[in-house]
């Protein structure tokens, strides 16, 4: 019986742990810039104070009892739902934006994944040792050494992972009551269930499952080859370049030249040997001797491989699995610096320019209509977001008329029309409001008990108005305008033009 290859490879790959090499280059100097000042805002920040009236004095403080989400000095509120559509929307615009021109750089550097997966591979290199330790430690045998080595890695990993839950549910409440609570029992179950599910999140996304993340969950990986164009720069290998004619690196025999492809296990040997090989010549005669031969620049030593937080081969062309972050850059630039050959073997490129017969140095193509035009929409949405918040009053409101009926005729002769008012209070304290009418007398207008209604933080008001006109003003009456002011605060008055309906005026 034949054997199909679902029944070869099985539903699902085994997992290949991964053990990355340390690296320096100014792509990883850049990731680790990132990550402290990352790390320094999500962890910092709920501790920043804020001097408020009416809630705690913490600079980010997201109120759900409250219904409202204090930024700083800015008070957000359910009702501006819109500010949330065009953050979100801004998000996507510019994750396209940045995809259309240096491919995956958001993965590679910014993503939340990326992040605490790099500082739990710091923690386990910091405890373990470099790669060939964690390798060596791996293969061996359970005794006293790798129960205590790997315990500590895992470890640490929790507690990372924990204080990462306790400081998202900080956002949640004031922090240093939160803090206290939380270890004498007393915080609220939300606040134990959160630092659970977070820590156990944490845990397994950045220190157990790492790659597979980015690989099988995150679905950015599936689809940004629909954002890419063969302008975008992206993490490529210049074969042309690194292959020649013969292949990689060689070893020498009585019969000539054997190309070969050099095995992970033995790439420190390899890099040993040809260092020793060129280091008796200049780096431009030992290249010139490779190209003779039919050997590219790439000496097949793995470092690539190697220092890759996921595993792949760049060597093997553009992969969905490829975040972008430079790593093996910095790793073949460094191989190169040594055997004195140009650098840019890996490097930052479009399939465009890889592909042309002699290439150019990587350029920055933004002349395209869809970065063009993911830009305009980016600038145009982030203006009005900023003017949106810039302009927003103290309150909101809302005049609607009561249609069922248009108008009522009363018994001598006048005309009454129905309204509804809603008002909204977005400042930090109760408010006082005024309603008033401006283009027909103040006694036509008829609220009841409400010419002046208190609104809580981040409540509306309801109020039911109706005005009503003689005859000989209501065929002189097509408009009026009603006032609401905040008591004390004439400068921040609003005023709604409202339509009257009579008779002679139906639409």
């Amino acid at each position: 019986m034949q054997t199909g290859l679902e029944d070869q490879l099985g539903l699902y790959q085994k997992r290949i742990p991964i053990f990355t090499r340390s690296v320096k280059g100014n792509f990883r100097r850049f990731k680790t810039a990132v990550l402290v000042v990352a790390y320094a805002i999500f962890f910092l920040l709920p501790w920043l104070p804020w001097s408020r009236l009416d809630a705690p004095s913490q600079a980010v403080l997201f109120d759900v009892l409250g219904r409202r989400f204090l930024i700083f000095g800015l008070t957000v509120y359910p009702q501006d739902v819109i500010w949330l559509a065009l953050l979100l929307f801004i998000a996507a615009i510019l994750l396209f934006f940045v995809t259309g021109l240096v491919g995956r750089a958001f993965c590679g550097y910014f993503c939340f994944q990326t992040l605490w997966t790099d500082f739990y591979i710091w923690i386990e290199s910091k405890i373990q040792g470099e790669r060939p330790a964690r390798v060596r430690l791996f293969r061996q045998p359970w005794n006293r050494e790798k129960l205590l080595k790997i315990g500590g890695t895992h470890a640490l990993w929790i507690l990372a992972s924990f204080w990462t839950g306790l400081t998202f549910a900080a956002y949640f409440a004031y922090a240093p009551q939160l803090l206290v609570d939380f270890f004498t029992g007393q915080a609220a179950a939300a606040a134990y269930i959160t630092v659970t599910v977070l820590t156990l999140a944490t845990y397994a996304a950045a220190g157990l499952m790492r790659e597979q993340i980015c690989t099988y969950i995150c679905p950015y990986g599936r689809f940004q080859s629909v954002m890419y164009e063969p302008e975008t720069l992206a993490v490529h290998y210049d074969a042309q370049r690194g292959e020649g004619t013969h292949g990689r690196a060689s070893v020498r025999s009585g019969r000539g030249i054997v190309v070969e492809r050099r095995s992970r296990e033995r790439a420190e040997a390899t890099v040993a040997q040809e260092r020793r090989r060129i280091n008796r010549n200049s780096g431009e005669r030992a290249l010139a001797e490779r190209h003779e031969q039919g050997l590219g620049d790439c000496i097949d030593c793995g470092l690539c491989v190697q220092v890759c937080p996921v595993g792949i081969d760049i060597r093997e062309g553009l992969q969905y699995k490829c975040i972008s972050c430079g790593l093996c850059i910095d790793a073949c630039n460094t191989i190169m610096d040594s055997f004195n050959f140009p650098r840019g073997l890996i490097r930052y490129d479009s399939e465009k320019n890889l592909a042309s017969a002699t290439p150019s140095a990587p350029k920055l193509a933004w002349k395209r209509l869809k970065i063009i035009g993911y830009g305009v929409a980016l600038v145009l949405m982030s203006a009005y977001l900023v003017y949106s918040i810039g302009t927003r009053g103290s309150f909101d409101r809302a005049v609607n008329q009561i249609r069922q009926p248009l108008y009522v005729v009363l018994s001598n002769g006048d005309i009454r029309n129905r309204y509804q008012i809603r008002i909204t209070n977005k400042a930090a304290e109760d408010q006082v409001y005024v309603i008033s009418v401006r283009g027909i007398p103040e006694a036509a207008l008829d609220v009841g008990h409400f010419r002046e209604i208190t609104i809580k933080p981040g409540h509306s008001g309801l109020v039911q108005a109706s005005v009503r006109l003689s005859p000989e003003l209501a065929a002189q009456t097509k408009h009026f305008e009603l006032l609401i002011t905040p008591k004390g605060k004439p400068a921040e008055a609003r005023a709604e033009k409202i339509r009257f309906d009579t008779p002679g005026l139906r639409p």
